[in-house]
This record gives C-alpha cells, structure tokens and sequence, in this order.
C-alpha cells in the first residue's frame, strides 16, 4: 500500500465530519419551533427574559457553530435588551427561511445563494419568501475537483463524466447551474451525482466519480485530503466568472494562493459563490433588529468562530448578497458610519471589493 493511501486513509475519519457542514443547504418544510412569539418569531417575554431562537445547521455543522457563538456574544451583552438566545439545529438554510417565513424561528443562517433564490422565488422556491438580510458573515470559496489523471482540464470536459454536485436537496445546483450555465455546460451535459464531502473525496479516490463540487474555508479540509490523490483545480474561464459577479449579487471573486493545495503552483483565480449571512423575517420589529445588530457589530470582537470574527468587518457586514437588509439593520449601520453611501433600498455594498484572502466557512 502507498504512501499517498495510507495519508488519505488515515485522514478520512476526520472528513466524517465535514458532512454535517454541508448540510446546511438542505431543505425541509418547517419544525422545531417554540411558537407563540410575537412579530412572528419564538421570542417570549416571561417578565424575566424575552427568549428567542436562531435556525442554524445539523449539530457540527459550520451554521450551527456560528449560531452558537454569536449567541454567546448576544447574551453576554444584550444590556436592557434582556433577552436569551440559543442556536437551534435544524436541517440548515432551506428550512431556516421556512421557518421564518411560518413564524417560528426569530433569526436564522442562510447561504446568500440559497436566499437569493428565495426572495425571488426561482430554484426550488415556490414563492417568493419575504425575508431581509442583518449581516453578511464570511464566504464559501468551491470549485470543480479532478484527479490530475483524469483528464479534465476544463468546465467543458466535464461533459458526458459523472460530477458530485454536493449532497442530495443541498440546493447546490442554485449556484452551480448559473456557473456552469456562464461556460456553456448544463447539469444534464452530464452524469450529476449526490454526495457529502468525504463520500465525494472517497468516491474520486475509487473512480466512482471523475470530479467534485468541493471547497469551504480556505484552505478546505476536503481539497487538502483529495490532494493526497493528486488534483487538478478546474479553473474559470476570466469573462465567464467576471459576467457573474456582474450578473449574480452572490458571487464574487476570489483568489486562492499558490501553495496552499500540494498541486496548486499558481494562483488560482476563483469565486466566492455565496456568503453565509444572518437574516430574519421582512415584518420583524425594526426596534428589535436594530439592536440585534448593533450588539453582534459592537461586540463584534468577541466573537468566538474564527471566521465570523474576521469577516463581520466595515465592508463585509453590509454587503449586499442579493437579499435586502432589513430597515432595523440599515438604521444601524448607518449610525455607526458603514452603510454604503451609494446603497439604498436593500442594495448595500453593491461595488464593495471582495478581497484576495477571502476564506469563510460558510459551505452551508
């Protein structure tokens, strides 16, 4: 057995684990929600503490462990406000927005892509579903993964081949049919298959697929443990991915550095393809969501998640991903001297530069 199998081997017990991130994207039609609160939301007051509850992800999930730390951060210094959060597991960001949408939950963490599709009611939306933005968090850097043998060189060879396209009712294909769409490839140009990370790193390694839909933090735990089999990072054609940060609020560009993948020698120029962001329902009170957002922003250092932490930033926090931010939070962030000047009506930091070192955890 080779030295490369046993590394890969050794390490897919810890990919285990990466399934729960992506299960954030799934669907799901409602549940777990206290009800009975006001302004359609779980928040109670019992004369004591006004509870309230955040949609986040599976228990393990990236959602779920944001959801917790800014919790934390929201109950520590809540001041007047009195209240008591808590980060709800559910099936991630298709359920979160169902939940707001029927009342349920107060706050929940969507994927910028998944949202988009909502509030316009395309994708796998069967309307259009009136939630607003609070704060854009990090991003979701992913890219097509190939064996360096395989031959696939371009978006255009993955025609006719069998492609993972992330888990079964992820909502992956919201953003990877307009990408693969901007190179003239439709998902039925080929074999679309079903998997999380580690059965998709697992199903390169056994030809069982020729490529996979693989990224997250960067560096991405699943494109370090596919390295071990040798990778090619199938790139973007420049006008192709320019179009669709031009075309899609969601995306943006992104530059992933030579080095930081074992067969990376170039910098590869990527896409952010949509930012984790914290929203609400549109008819939330605004009084509430003001100070929401100014707690998460003042306090913003205090946050435990590493990603979060970075990414909740002048430029980042009132991006515009393509859902409109709610009244209560525009309030604040102009207050605090943030929101875009050129941003009105929901548009806030249309033209803000996504950086080079752009590495959310956001693959929910």
């Amino acid at each position: 057995m080779n030295g490369k199998w046993l590394r890969f081997s050794a390490t897919m017990a810890t990919m285990l684990s990466l399934a729960m991130v992506l299960n954030g994207c799934g669907g799901g039609n409602g549940g777990g929600g206290n009800g009975g609160g006001t302004n359609g939301g779980t928040t109670t007051n019992t004369g004591k503490k006004k509870f309230l509850s955040m949609g986040t992800s599976p228990i393990g999930g990236t959602f779920q462990q944001v959801g917790d730390s800014l919790c934390v951060v929201l109950n520590k210094n809540g001041g007047d406000n009195n209240w008591k959060a808590q980060a709800r597991g559910t099936k991630g960001s298709q359920q979160n927005i169902r939940l707001l949408d029927q009342g349920e939950y107060d706050l929940g963490i969507s994927n910028s892509a998944i949202s988009y599709n909502a509030v316009n009611g395309t994708g796998v939306w069967e309307k259009k579903f009136e939630i607003r933005a609070i704060t854009t968090i990090a991003p979701l850097v992913a890219m097509f993964v190939t064996k360096s043998d395989s031959g696939i060189k371009t978006i255009q060879d993955l025609k006719g081949k069998r492609v993972i396209c992330g888990p079964n009712g992820a909502g992956f294909e919201m953003f990877i049919e307009p990408l693969l769409e901007a190179h003239g490839v439709k998902l039925s140009d080929f074999t679309k298959l079903n998997a999380n990370f580690a059965d998709s790193v697992t199903q390169l390694s056994d030809n069982v697929a020729d490529a996979a839909f693989l990224g997250g933090a960067v560096p991405s735990p699943a494109i370090q443990q596919a390295s071990v089999l040798g990778i090619h990072l199938i790139p973007f054609e420049e006008e192709a991915r320019k179009q669709l940060v031009k075309d899609y609020p969601f995306f943006s560009e992104i530059t992933v550095k030579a080095g930081t993948y074992d067969d990376l020698k170039e910098d590869y120029h990527g896409l952010n393809v949509g930012a984790m962001h914290l929203i609400t329902s549109a008819d939330q009170d605004d009084e509430f969501v003001y100070q929401i957002t100014k707690t998460i922003w003042t306090n913003r250092a205090k946050i435990s998640h590493p990603g979060a932490k970075k990414f909740i930033n002048e430029k980042n926090a009132p991006r515009n991903t393509g859902t409109e931010f709610h009244p209560g939070a525009i309030r604040y962030y102009k207050e605090a001297g943030i929101w875009p000047e050129a941003a009105e009506e929901g548009e806030a930091g249309d033209d803000a530069p996504a950086t080079d070192d752009q590495s959310g955890d956001a693959n929910e």
